[in-house]
């Protein structure tokens, strides 16, 4: 059911007063929904609130824009507006101080629900207990000079490691017979050239074949002292 019209107009006039800003018809429609009045009622109301003087009105064209009468508004003067200035001051400084405490008051909330409760403590303990204990035993193992790679495991990793090491190097050389096929007679610089296709060598990104070789030779070396 909508309001009655001295109602509406009640209800148009509080809502425009404390705006105190610019209005067309559409914007008070807009925000007054809540009050189940229509668009034709607002603009009623509004028209009849112009004519007895309650706010103001400007005609833009087609559009009418209304605004509260400021003269029925109680305007500070210079001692209020300090008044009013140095209030806000220390209403802003309490504010920050809330901030302050309700922060803090955050952080001791965050600190208490990481703490661990006395169950999950001897929990963690059996826990931490149980891995140590795993790595003495491995250490034990170690110093006894037990081997914990099975041989079988390592013959696989050592023959795969060599089938790569066997294709790096046959992709390397085949590289090489290209490129120094492709370079042979180019009136260009070929490092340029190289650079100018973004190719890079072993030895640009810190890699060497022959290192790895050599880890393979000295691996086996110590397999045979052992």
């Amino acid at each position: 059911m909508a309001p009655k019209s001295d109602n509406a107009e009640a209800i148009v006039l509080n809502y425009v007063n404390e705006q105190n800003r610019p209005l067309n018809s559409q914007n008070v429609a807009d925000s007054l929904q809540k009050f189940n009045l229509k668009k034709a009622a607002i603009q009623k109301a509004l028209d009849s609130l112009a004519d007895g003087g309650k706010i103001s009105f400007r005609e833009f064209g087609k559009q009418k824009i209304y605004i509260a009468r400021q003269d029925h508004f109680d305007i500070p003067n210079n001692e209020e507006l300090i008044q009013m200035k140095e209030e806000n001051a220390k209403l802003q400084q309490q504010l920050e101080e809330q901030k302050k405490a309700t922060g803090l008051v955050e952080g001791e909330i965050k600190a208490l629900q990481t703490n661990l409760t006395l169950e999950q403590i001897r929990e963690r303990e059996v826990k931490l207990r149980k891995e140590v204990k795993e790595m003495e035993d491995r250490l034990v193992k170690l110093r006894g000079g037990v081997t914990l790679v099975k041989p079988e495991d390592r013959k696989a990793v050592e023959e795969m490691f060599l089938e790569k090491l066997n294709q790096w190097r046959k992709r390397k050389r085949m590289f090489r017979d290209v490129w120094d096929t492709i370079t042979e007679n180019m009136p260009n610089d070929p490092k340029e050239f190289k650079e100018e296709l973004g190719i890079e060598y072993d030895e640009d990104i810190g890699v060497s074949l022959l290192s790895f070789s050599n880890m393979v030779q000295r691996d086996k070396k110590r397999v045979r002292v052992q």
